[in-house]
């Protein structure tokens, strides 16, 4: 019997060892969809406060502080206006510091009618 547990010693360590990396990927995977999520929504948030902005006659400064406090500081922001309606689109990368340059980005598009 004690030859038995002398055999198993550190098959635990060794089992940790081996698991510890998918474990440590799923975590990572699952960190970044939350991330990307927010970071969607935020993107979406910050498109309708935008459009809500250009069609009530803000110009486009007062509408880029907008989406800026809405989306964040590094909300990117594109105004495209079509007749009577105007289309914002603002993208923003799904996480920030010294990745944020990689390619993950959220975007999010509002359409409204621009008042007379």
């Amino acid at each position: 019997m004690a030859a038995h547990r002398d055999a198993e010693r550190g098959a635990v360590t060794a089992e940790l060892a081996v698991a510890l990396p998918a474990v440590v990927l799923v975590l990572v995977a699952v960190l970044t969809l939350v991330a990307a999520s927010v970071a969607q929504m935020r993107a979406v948030d910050a498109a309708r406060a935008g459009a809500r902005a250009v069609a009530i006659g803000e110009e486009e400064a007062v509408v880029a502080r907008v989406v800026g406090r809405v989306g964040g500081d590094d909300a990117e922001l594109l105004i495209d206006h079509d007749g009577d309606w105007v289309r914002v689109t603002v993208t923003k990368p799904v996480v920030n510091g010294w990745t944020a340059a990689g390619p993950l980005r959220a975007r999010g598009t509002a359409t409204a009618w621009v008042e007379p």
